[in-house]
């Protein structure tokens, strides 16, 4: 009998984890499109390196002002139409990128981008919860893990089909100074994507809407008419907590500049592919969830996962400031054997970064989350504020690139990131109090 009502309540999550799972990849894609997007319009507008990271500082800061009206929209709507809302705003956003291109405005691209980083803030509030809470909270890890294979995997075919769809046979040498009929080919080249996107992201949402998800009920409130400030007060209490979203959001920074700013350092190498330099980061990433899969919680812990990955993080951020641009050696032995492209070793180790990343994002939710109860919702949308990473990262890397240091040394912006993940693996989440 006990056996037949565990069997049934796996079954009764299966549907909820494939639309979960759809959306993971979904957000993946629009979020990964940045690494190929960045490069090519800093060729297309003539970026320098600063105007480039406002790429991904317009797509990021959204997080920042968006994150907690999105936990108050979805107590309102529910979480099931907080993700229909969501990914309609993408949609909206995908058809800005049209008026962009055509109009060749740097100033109407970045609030494309702005848009469609709060539609995804809406859409990542809404989405992660029931990946914690679809199970226990022990696996919760193994759970967010697998989201984040589809996630990442999103981020490796997101930037060869943009190449296909929209770089294609492109006749655009990487570096070189175009003439504005390459640049109206460029921008023209843009448009079917993006209304393709925008199309497709009108029609999921509508399926979520009408799909069977069922709706996540919260814990009820000892008082239930306790004001939004009252919980953001609780949950400010908790230190587990706060600092999970500062070891997301110092996260988010390196998980950017690993996966976004690749192309940007392979263009200024003049490596011709540099729009799919993004794909291998996340190839990296995805065997790191791989073996987030495989080893937790049966061989190593969420906390000491995280430890070890700060601590590897540490050791690729210095191999990148110091390595040299002219070896290929990474390369020559596990790319180009197998039909792979020679690329610099520097490259290869910003690649490896993803592996370092992979699992900072699945061991951090369960452990910040951890006995919320009714206040998870806040919890949560204080935790995706952590994103907003995303924007400040980069734009630190762009200021330091464009001074002495060039866009090599900048990375050295990561080590004291990696090192605050590394105090909150070994001390952070362990904290119950301030006092």
């Amino acid at each position: 009998m006990e056996a037949a009502a565990t069997q049934n309540v796996r079954r009764t999550q299966l549907m909820p984890m494939v639309i979960v799972a759809i959306l993971f990849f979904v957000l993946g894609f629009a979020t990964w499109l940045n690494g190929s997007l960045m490069p090519y319009l800093t060729q297309m507008l003539q970026l320098n390196t600063t105007q480039a990271a406002l790429i991904l500082f317009s797509f990021y800061i959204a997080v920042t002002f968006t994150a907690l009206p999105s936990a108050w929209l979805i107590r309102k709507v529910g979480y099931k139409n907080g993700m229909a809302l969501g990914i309609g705003v993408m949609m909206l956003a995908g058809l800005l990128y049209i008026p962009a291109a055509k109009t060749q405005i740097f100033a109407v691209f970045l609030f494309a981008q702005l848009v469609i980083g709060a539609g995804q803030t809406l859409l990542q509030t809404a989405v992660n919860p029931y990946v914690v809470r679809l199970g226990p909270e022990e696996t919760a890890a193994v759970r967010v893990s697998i989201m984040g294979i589809l996630n990442k995997g999103a981020g490796v075919v997101a930037p060869i089909v943009f190449t296909a769809l929209v770089i294609g046979s492109l006749n655009a040498p990487a570096g070189a100074e175009l003439t504005q009929g390459q640049i109206d080919t460029m921008a023209d080249r843009m448009v079917l994507p993006y209304l393709g996107l925008a199309v497709f992201l009108g029609l999921l949402a509508l399926a979520v809407r009408f799909s069977p998800l069922p709706e996540l009920i919260e814990e009820a409130q000892p008082d239930a008419a306790a004001a939004d400030q009252s919980q953001l007060k609780a949950v400010l209490a908790k230190p587990a907590l706060v600092l999970g979203m500062v070891a997301l959001f110092v996260y988010v920074a390196v998980e950017v500049i690993a996966g976004d700013t690749i192309g940007m350092y392979a263009l200024s190498l003049g490596v011709e592919r540099y729009s799919v330099m993004t794909s291998y980061t996340m190839v990296c990433m995805v065997v790191g969830y791989c073996l987030g899969i495989a080893l937790i919680p049966r061989v190593l812990s969420q906390q000491t996962a995280l430890a070890i990955s700060a601590v590897l993080g540490v050791a690729l951020t210095l191999a990148v400031v110091f390595g040299n641009n002219e070896s290929y050696a990474i390369a020559n032995a596990v790319l180009v054997p197998f039909g792979g492209v020679a690329l610099p070793d520097t490259l290869m180790f910003i690649a490896l970064l993803g592996l370092a990343n992979a699992i900072v994002w699945p061991a951090v939710w369960p452990l910040a989350l951890s006995g919320l109860g009714h206040l998870t919702s806040i919890g949560s949308a204080l935790l995706i504020m952590g994103i907003a990473g995303g924007a400040f990262g980069p734009l630190l890397w762009g200021l330091f690139s464009d001074t002495g240091l060039g866009q090599q040394g900048a990375y050295f912006v990561m080590l004291p990131c990696y090192a605050f993940i590394l105090f909150y693996a070994l001390k952070g989440h362990k904290l119950k109090s301030w006092k």
